[in-house]
């Protein structure tokens, strides 16, 4: 879908081709996620338990059989790299990378926040274990669980509970709604508030998104009192949630639009679907797991309002969004590159991370990168170069791993080199995204028996879910003038790529 500017613009502008396009996309790449799900980690054969048992992450390939002569099959060396070591020489960033085509830290941000609906690890039982649901489900404003839900609610014309700061509002304190909360280090009790998701009190791009989300909750269930002065506070309230649920189009056409960088204008209407043999249901498979850890694009530190902030100063610091108001916050964080999602660029902060990444993907015996891109209908790489593009980094890999059928899942993806003019190479854009769009469209919301006006309350329910941006999602709850809200730094240029950045170490 890049190509000739003029053929798409006159494309995006026909509705009947738009939709046409846009529908295959959908079948598509849909299709090409099981469903029913096949596999799950204990077996690697078929079994009822991944259909069955939701506490599992499903599988879209089985693991690699114990008897294997190697761990990643029968390719490569019968030992595979020390994580340290592989971590040290391809990961730690030395110095930091601007993600090239100029994304900026609100988009690092808004990917962290959405997939944290879906991807809820149990550590405790092991890395194929999962305590949430599969799919989109806003359990991130809301809570985990019905109990949550009551927690956070104010019980009066269905919003939920806030605090007024410096004329603005803001989730409340943990003492006023006392959902459980997990840090990363001690805070003060006055640094505790109450969040749909138990992480979200530890990064305050997290908290922003949190909070932006309850002021459009409360903003949407004053729209619909006026519309419905009948409804008690339960209509209210559960419209309320139907509505935010609704408005994937922020996904599909803000955020998904960003990350492919296609010319082609990507349309969220479920009813392209209808008619199809489409199955609303879904899954959530371990590898959409791994393949979404993108900690390279988080940065050392942060600008907000003209004051620098390490990370160090950034982390478990919710505070930092009241301070400087919602605005300000918004518009700094639009205003800051993320980093690259490429080799050598991790921060110290989060290299733990990836190194506990690497370890769960030997554990759950996940196959190698080149199985994977045969499973999604990509060529398998025949060498280290073509996989990378980078004779430094090629003679690397080929040191850790001896066969290019044996470069590990998460490593390739990292080491890969990047599509033109994408944030990502190849196979995260051609893997992730059926994975994504079989998530967002078989949500229940998106089905016939759903998708109508009566479920959002009427039209102009409808309306408000039809009509959703990033952009309105902010300034519509912002008091002040709206500030920048974009996904790409303003005026930012794409260098062309320098031939040492391909053929030279990094």
């Amino acid at each position: 879908m890049i190509g000739n500017n003029w053929l798409w613009n006159m494309v995006n502008n026909i509705p009947f081709l738009r939709g046409f396009i846009m529908k295959k996309v959908y079948t598509m790449r849909s299709d090409m996620i099981d469903s029913p799900p096949t596999y799950e980690n204990e077996h690697p054969y078929i079994t009822l338990d991944a259909n069955y048992n939701v506490s599992f992450y499903t599988r879209t390939l089985p693991p690699v059989p114990v008897e294997c002569p190697t761990p990643m099959g029968v390719a490569g060396k019968k030992i595979l790299p020390d994580v340290d070591v592989l971590v040290n020489k391809l990961f730690i960033r030395e110095k930091f990378k601007p993600e090239p085509i100029g994304t900026s830290a609100l988009f690092s941000f808004f990917a962290q926040h959405f997939t944290h609906q879906f991807f809820k690890t149990d550590i405790k039982r092991g890395p194929q274990y999962q305590w949430g649901g599969h799919g989109v489900d806003m359990t991130h404003v809301y809570g985990k669980n019905k109990h949550d839900e009551n927690l956070l609610r104010s019980f009066k014309d269905g919003k939920l509970k806030v605090q007024t700061v410096n004329g603005e509002e803001w989730p409340p304190l943990s003492k006023d709604a006392q959902v459980e909360m997990k840090y990363i280090m001690p805070v003060p009790e006055d640094s505790k508030y109450a969040l749909g998701h138990s992480f979200f009190g530890n990064l305050p791009g997290l908290f922003m998104y949190a909070s932006i989300w309850m002021r459009e909750h409360n903003r949407v269930c004053d729209v619909m009192k006026k519309e419905h002065p009948e409804w008690d506070d339960e209509r209210l309230y559960q419209t309320g949630k139907l509505i935010l649920l609704g408005r994937q189009q922020i996904v599909i056409e803000d955020y998904v639009q960003h990350l492919s960088n296609y010319n082609f204008k990507l349309l969220f209407d479920p009813s392209l679907l209808f008619g199809e043999p489409f199955q609303y249901q879904n899954r959530i498979a371990l590898e959409f797991n791994h393949l979404y850890h993108w900690h390279p694009l988080m940065p050392d530190d942060f600008t907000i309002g003209g004051v620098n902030y390490t990370m160090k100063d950034f982390l478990v610091n919710p505070k930092l969004v009241i301070k400087h108001g919602m605005a300000t916050f918004v518009d700094s964080l639009s205003k800051q590159n993320a980093g690259a999602f490429t080799v050598r660029n991790h921060g110290k902060y989060t290299l733990n991370v990836v190194k506990e990444l690497i370890k769960h993907g030997r554990t759950l015996r996940l196959q190698p990168l080149n199985n994977y891109r045969k499973r999604f209908n990509l060529k398998p790489f025949k060498s280290f170069e073509e996989l990378t593009g980078n004779k430094w980094l090629a003679k690397e890999l080929e040191n850790f791993y001896g066969d290019i059928e044996a470069v590990e899942f998460y490593v390739g993806l990292i080491t890969e080199k990047r599509r033109p003019k994408a944030v990502f190479g190849e196979a995260i854009v051609e893997m992730g995204g059926p994975y994504s769009v079989k998530g967002l469209m078989a949500n229940p919301i998106c089905s016939p028996k759903y998708w109508k006006p009566s479920t959002f309350g009427g039209s102009v329910g409808f309306d408000i879910v039809n009509t959703a941006t990033i952009e309105k999602l902010f300034c519509q709850n912002i008091k002040e003038d709206c500030p920048v809200v974009s996904f790409k730094v303003p005026g930012f240029v794409e260098e062309p790529e320098k031939p040492e950045d391909q053929h030279g170490e990094l």
